[in-house]
């Protein structure tokens, strides 16, 4: 039984991947949105592939005509740190600019939820552990894109019941994620029994499996109380970045990282993990995968997939 048309903006990318592979499982007709052309050897079957730059919203409504969706998932954009002069305008406009032209060529009568993929940047520099509550505090130009449109569809919510949840994911790792990212990184060089630089690794963080991650988000379309709110989804638990680094070295039994070579990021929250106690009352949801498991699921698809 098909559960309802769902559309995954930015589904070409590690979490929209994962979360399209559950979505068909789960009954949902899924179409996905990416700005590149997905190949056709990595595309999932069964799901329908749309190439599209969301910024450009003549394309855009050109590409969804005559095409309808009950939920709609936005991961769109990407994680850029770029400063406003060198970089930072670009990153604004690509997620609060993409976000108000999928609003206009959406249609809203028959759209049941829309879900905004937000990030734990937009707590900025404010204490952990972070919660909803707390008026968010953006310290670059990626986590002010977040914030804004954050307050966007809020506002949207209270005046135009647009029935909008936002998600703030803390970090998320697993398979398929791109080679470029933290956990990539340092289960690449621990595998290949590399030196590779790090930074000091004091930083708490908090992370949580992709899986546990996909499905939090797709708990959220079938829960009509969401609506108007924010929620975190993250794993609530706090670790040091060079504890991650050791114990993925420790599974793997070898690698090389040279802590302190790399300089923290200016204005970096030092303490960034997530207080997860709404999640679980909203959603009835709680993470499954502890560090551990995930960190072995991840490194037996590395060494299966060799790195692709």
């Amino acid at each position: 039984m098909i559960k309802g048309n769902l559309l995954v903006v930015g589904g070409a990318g590690f979490i929209g991947k994962n979360l399209s592979i559950k979505s068909l499982q789960k009954g949902y007709s899924t179409t996905v949105i990416s700005l590149n052309k997905v190949d056709f050897d990595k595309r999932i079957l069964g799901v329908n592939y749309i190439q599209v730059d969301i910024n450009n919203i003549g394309e855009l409504r050109q590409k969804l005509s005559n095409k309808f969706f009950h939920y709609v998932i936005n991961l769109s954009g990407y994680v850029d740190h770029s400063s406003y002069l060198y970089g930072g305008v670009n990153v604004i406009n690509t997620h609060f600019g993409g976000l108000q032209n999928l609003l206009q060529v959406l249609d809203w009568s028959i759209l049941k939820r829309f879900v905004q993929i937000g990030s734990s940047d937009e707590y900025g520099s404010l204490p952990a552990p972070q919660n909803e509550n707390m008026r968010e505090s953006p310290i670059s130009p990626y986590s002010f894109g977040k914030v804004a449109s954050t307050n966007l569809l809020q506002m949207l919510y209270r005046t135009e019941k647009l029935p909008v949840v936002i998600l703030r994911l803390f970090l998320v790792y697993g398979e398929r994620q791109n080679n470029e990212r933290f956990f990539p990184q340092v289960i690449k060089n621990c595998l290949l029994d590399k030196n590779f630089p790090t930074s000091q690794g004091k930083q708490l963080r908090d992370f949580s499996h992709v899986d546990d991650i996909t499905n939090g988000i797709l708990k959220t379309l079938d829960i009509n109380k969401v609506n108007g709110e924010i929620i975190n989804l993250a794993s609530g638990v706090s670790i040091s970045i060079i504890d991650v680094i050791k114990l993925i070295q420790k599974l793997i039994g070898s690698g090389k990282p040279d802590f302190g070579k790399i300089s923290y990021r200016e204005g970096e929250n030092m303490e960034l993990f997530a207080d997860i106690s709404k999640a679980k009352k909203l959603l009835r949801w709680s993470p499954k995968i502890g560090l551990d498991e995930g960190i072995k699921k991840t490194i037996n698809h590395f060494r299966s997939n060799k790195w692709n």
